[in-house]
């Protein structure tokens, strides 16, 4: 047992690299590097940089081995004239003067000497600076190669005078494959689904995959299943995400929470979960389009399972649980109750399906009848709105197909308008189908135009309307009914207009229904009787805040006063004026006067308790 512990080797130490042909995933590098040599086109810096794990420093040894083999001496020993440097420990301006004197020494076989500095980015500034000058122009037999992780971190000085290569993330099936050609070779079985799962948790970097592969070889005693794999690295099983987006399509709240609840008992992080699950919507989004299956990194049994639920699923759903997810994965790091928002996130993905079942025009054969009010039944039927239209169709033996009336008012509503109680409101129909169904309007009519007049107008102002069965036109469905307002009808008729009393007040009535509560304060202030002379109102600013908010909405609001009242001379005139405030300090016996005057039971409380005021 000791012998096998001592002959042990981790596997990327085991199985890291020795010469091009061995080097995953960066052929675009390698074959450049190759070319470079075989064409004697050397440059004297190189900067490989990349993440972790990806082959920065094998390249740099391979290569530097390469450079003097080329010069047909290959029984010779080259690694006397390789230099590998530690720039995160050899950081000071002193180090690299120790180098640079180096470098000035011919090499004693071969043709160059190769400096491999590694985490380049650890050197100070000062030592950047002192390296810039021989990184320029060095000897003719030296050649640096420097590697590094944080590109961003290195001067831009020192970037100019480099080759820079960008070493890319290793992707997961080239992972894999080198895996599998391990267990072959030290006789281990592991399923296909097993690896895939430590490729991904990898991220990318080939030497993470070899460690967490040594890791698991040592768990499972040579035997690596899917579900060893997954208890050792704490990772959530793809089957949750089935289950999970099974029961949101089809609505189902409690199991969907049910089984959060079971993944968090698991030991799951929150964060995590949500992370993964918008993983798991990316993944069946990919499925929708067979050019972009290429893009799924998982297994052949785990693929087939997404292309199985993703033919089930619709891209417009996905692209709105995606959004759903991401946003509760934002939100995730700054909440206490993270169960809480996950819950939420989940029932309105949930929601999304619930929606659509509700009943449509689709589902019927034509549009549902309305029966007209008996006789006895219409003295009670209440006043009509500005907005509200009546929609008559005959009873028809075969499907309708469309209504290309609208149903003029009964006689009893019409009563009503003449009454002047046009502005009370009609309970809308109760049939749900029915608001579904955009409907031409009629135009609303004032209480001050004269019935006949008003329903001559919207008789020549109405057109045909027709409704079509087909809802699936997204057009018709989105498209918006305008109405005509109270102000443009009074101003096409030319007849009697609102008095400024009651147009101020329905327009600031509107402002402050509208939200534009700070343009309500100022326009509150002005006095109808003091600050109106010759057709000009002026209207008091306190500061520049209130006038630039004064400034966005006052063409509007001047516009509705215009036309309510017929005046189209009206004018606002915006004065700046200060608010000067007095400051008085008050004494203790003054504050208790006039709090005693808002409470009088302080009187009483400070007679019974014999308390005296502070001075």
């Amino acid at each position: 047992m000791s012998a096998k512990k001592e002959s042990f080797v981790v596997s990327a130490r085991k199985y890291r690299p020795s010469n091009w042909q061995e080097v995953i995933g960066q052929e675009a590098i390698t074959d450049t590097l190759r070319n470079s040599i075989e064409q004697d086109h050397l440059a004297h810096a190189y900067l490989f940089c990349g993440p972790r794990g990806v082959g920065k420093t094998t390249c740099a040894r391979i290569f530097a081995k390469e450079i003097n083999i080329s010069e047909n001496v290959e029984d010779e020993d080259f690694s006397f004239n390789i230099f590998e440097l530690d720039a995160a420990s050899n950081n000071k301006v002193e180090d690299i003067r120790n180098l640079t004197d180096q470098v000035r020494i011919p090499p004693q076989i071969g043709k160059y000497k190769v400096y491999i500095i590694d985490e380049v980015h650890m050197l100070s500034n000062q030592a950047f600076n002192a390296f810039l000058k021989t990184l320029e122009e060095p000897p003719k037999h030296a050649i640096f190669i420097l590697a590094t992780t944080e590109k961003h971190k290195i001067i831009p000085t020192i970037l100019s005078r480099c080759q820079i290569y960008d070493f890319n993330r290793i992707p997961v099936e080239e992972i894999v494959s080198h895996l599998q050609a391990i267990t072959k070779k030290e006789n281990i079985t592991a399923q296909e689904e097993a690896l895939h799962v430590i490729a991904q948790k990898a991220d990318g970097a080939l030497r993470d995959a070899l460690s967490i592969f040594d890791q698991l070889v040592s768990f499972t005693n040579g035997n690596l299943t899917y579900e060893a794999v997954l208890k050792n690295l704490h990772v959530l099983d793809y089957d949750y995400y089935f289950k999970l987006c099974d029961y949101l399509l089809a609505s189902d709240y409690s199991s969907a929470i049910l089984l959060l609840d079971e993944i968090l008992k698991l030991g799951f992080d929150a964060g995590h979960f949500i992370s993964g699950l918008g993983s798991h919507l990316r993944d069946l989004l990919v499925c929708q389009d067979p050019r972009t299956i290429e893009l799924l990194e998982v297994g052949k049994a785990v693929r087939q399972q997404y292309l199985d639920q993703a033919g089930r699923v619709e891209a417009e759903w996905l692209l709105a649980a995606l959004k759903e997810s991401q946003q509760a994965e934002l939100k995730i790091k700054n909440t206490t109750n993270q169960r809480l928002l996950l819950e939420i996130a989940l029932l309105s993905i949930a929601g999304l399906n619930a929606e659509k079942k509700k009943p449509s025009l689709n589902e019927h054969s034509g549009i549902p009848r309305i029966k007209e009010p008996a006789p006895e039944d219409r003295k009670a039927t209440p006043s009509v709105t500005k907005t509200e239209t009546h929609i008559a169709s005959e009873p028809a033996k075969e499907p309708v197909t469309s209504i290309s009336e609208v149903v003029e008012p009964t006689p009893e509503v019409e009563e009503k308008i003449q009454d002047n109680s046009s502005e009370e409101e009609v309970r809308e129909p109760e049939n749900e189908i029915l608001k579904t169904i955009p409907v031409a309007p009629v135009q609303s009519t004032p209480a001050a135009l004269p019935t006949a007049e008003v329903k001559g107008r919207q008789r020549e102002r109405r057109r045909p309307s027709t409704i079509s069965l087909n809802i699936d036109k997204k057009a018709e469905e989105e498209e918006e009914i305008k109405t005509v307002s109270i102000s443009e009808v009074a101003e096409e008729t030319g007849l009697a207009m609102m008095s400024m009393e009651e147009a101020w007040a329905q327009v600031l009535a509107k402002a402050e229904a509208d939200g534009f509560n700070a343009f309500h304060t100022i326009v509150k202030r002005v006095n109808l009787e003091e600050d109106i002379q010759e057709n000009v109102i002026t209207v008091s600013i306190h500061h520049d805040v209130e006038q630039e908010e004064f400034g966005h909405h006052s063409s509007e609001f001047l516009q509705s006063i215009r036309r309510l009242t017929g005046n189209k001379d009206l004018q606002l005139n915006p004065e700046l004026r200060e608010v000067q405030t007095e400051t008085k300090l008050f004494t203790a016996k003054e504050k208790f006067e006039h709090l005693a005057k808002q409470n009088p039971s302080l009187i009483k409380l400070k007679q019974d308790l014999d308390l005296d005021i502070a001075y």
